[in-house]
């Protein structure tokens, strides 16, 4: 069977459904261990990661079993669903590839008031830090008070924003990279879903209806 037949569609197909599932389990697999060594005490973000490590294992096992079978509406859904998947994390990509320096300040701070003081004080304490910003909101002097970083004690600290930015746009480039490029391997797999979905089974009855 020539490489573009079904054997080859159905085998490329599972492969890279397997590879889902490696990177799914990847995903909870690590916010275990995070959680389990006290990397990161928040539950919101273990419970984040964990969710779209237990979505994308999900659609991998609803592809592979929908490649397995030549099963239609399974590879409809399937091809559906990551296409929405590659049109939201291709965007996010090249927002993260093209975000320049204010922008990155001001996602900082969002995020920053968003999450709890026990997730902030463990980033405190990790990268031996106080705050975010010293002019970014009224609440500075809160977090200062609370900080645990033991830079403290030597009243030579910096901001923690200051920190992060030198080296938010290198982690921006990788995330961007890393997500970009991904995503393409998920316009592949709906190339292969349409492909196989569309293909005739050589050893169904020539007479079935696909």
């Amino acid at each position: 069977m020539v490489c573009g037949g079904f054997t080859c569609s159905k085998n490329a197909l599972c492969s890279l459904n397997v590879v889902y599932m490696l990177v799914g389990l990847l995903l909870i697999g690590v916010a275990a261990w995070g959680k389990g060594f006290g990397l990161v005490s928040s539950i919101h973000i273990i419970g984040g990661v964990i969710a779209v490590g237990f979505f994308l294992l999900l659609i991998a096992i609803v592809g592979l079993i929908g490649a397995i079978h030549h099963h239609q509406v399974m590879l409809f859904f399937y091809m559906v669903i990551l296409f929405i998947v590659f049109l939201f994390q291709f965007g996010v990509s090249c927002s993260c590839l093209a975000m320049n320096r204010g922008q990155q300040e001001a996602l900082l701070s969002s995020a920053w008031n968003l999450i709890e003081s026990k997730t902030r004080m463990d980033l405190e304490t990790q990268l031996n830090c106080c705050g975010l910003f010293k002019n970014s909101s009224s609440s500075f002097d809160m977090d200062y008070a609370s900080c645990p970083a033991l830079c403290k004690t030597d009243n030579n600290c910096v901001t923690c924003g200051v920190k992060m930015l030198n080296h938010a746009t290198e982690a921006l480039k990788i995330l961007g990279g890393v997500g970009l490029f991904f995503s393409f391997t998920e316009i592949l797999g709906v190339w292969l879903a349409v492909r196989y979905r569309n293909q005739k089974d050589p050893r169904a009855n020539p007479s079935a209806f696909l």
